[in-house]
């Protein structure tokens, strides 16, 4: 995790209301809940959307044989800022889907490069609620894929609540 974030966790007065926005359906039922929540503890909500790129799968910043990452790719013609902006505006989106809901709630907005679960975490204090939605694959294949909502329930220091999209249909 970037120090920056870590300062921005660590500094924070006030315990917050974490929330993994993703574009799924279990993430804008996820934001919903997690927006409620935050307007009855009166509390911040900390949307966060981690995005990654990199070399199968990896950080941009973990392959040194691609010559220091950042600059092979851009040479490669791969447009890091827009990648970012493009996350910037998923979550834009995300955030105007639930209009109304939104209201009264102070929110802060995080975008960072990385993996999910990782990123949801870092960005949340012992005294934070994170909130993650899930896609609901569940059986063998969340077992062999392993998901973020797992991952997040394992390694988190605060109190984790997951929220399902509804059924479909």
């Amino acid at each position: 995790m970037s120090e920056d974030i870590r300062q921005n966790v660590d500094s924070k007065q006030v315990p917050a209301v974490v929330v993994g926005v993703d574009g799924s359906a279990g993430a804008k039922e996820a934001l919903r809940w997690a927006l409620a929540e935050a307007r009855l503890r009166r509390s911040p909500l900390r949307a966060v959307h981690a995005w990654m790129f990199g070399y199968v799968g990896g950080p941009v910043d973990g392959y040194p044989y691609w010559g220091g990452a950042l600059g092979s790719y851009t040479a490669l013609g791969v447009d890091l800022g827009a990648l970012h902006r493009a996350a910037e505006d998923l979550l834009e989106r995300a955030l105007a889907d639930v209009g109304a809901e939104a209201q009264d709630v102070e929110i802060e907005r995080q975008v960072v490069q990385g993996a999910a679960a990782e990123v949801l975490v870092n960005a949340a204090a012992p005294g934070d609620l994170l909130v993650v939605g899930s896609r609901g694959h569940g059986g063998f294949t969340g077992l062999l894929l392993g998901s973020v909502s797992q991952q997040v329930l394992e390694t988190a220091t605060c109190p984790v609540m997951l929220v399902h999209a509804p059924a479909a249909g």
